[in-house]
């Protein structure tokens, strides 16, 4: 069984900043790309970032410059900073891995995602 819980969402004020952290646990053996993706109300989920084994990043256009993914292979996290956050940015952002299990199974996994309120 493998999971991802998300954490760090919450409320700020335009300009402010919040970082993000996804954890995956279970049965990994080794997990490729991981991102975040959020989905606003009445909107379709859509793509923050991404990040591969190796470290390169990929930022939607909205975001570029203002939030930054790393990631910690060790521990099996991403993270997420996020700066000069604005309102549009309010959403759900959910954590995705790319997971290969010790069954050497490779699956697609989504956190439960967390809340993200910027308010003006």
């Amino acid at each position: 069984q493998v999971r991802l819980v998300e954490s760090g969402g919450g409320l700020v004020q335009t300009g402010g900043s919040l970082r993000l952290s996804c954890a995956a646990s279970g049965s990994i053996f080794s997990i490729n790309g991981m991102g975040w993706y959020r989905q606003a109300p009445g909107k379709e989920r859509e793509l923050v970032a991404t990040i591969t084994i190796r470290g390169s990043t990929n930022y939607a256009d909205s975001v570029k410059g203002r939030f930054t993914i790393s990631r910690d292979n060790a521990k099996n996290t991403v993270h997420l900073q996020m700066n000069s956050l604005k309102p549009e940015d309010t959403a759900v952002y959910y954590c995705n891995a790319d997971i290969i299990t010790l069954r050497f199974d490779a699956d697609n996994y989504w956190g439960q995602g967390t809340q993200v309120t910027v308010s003006s």
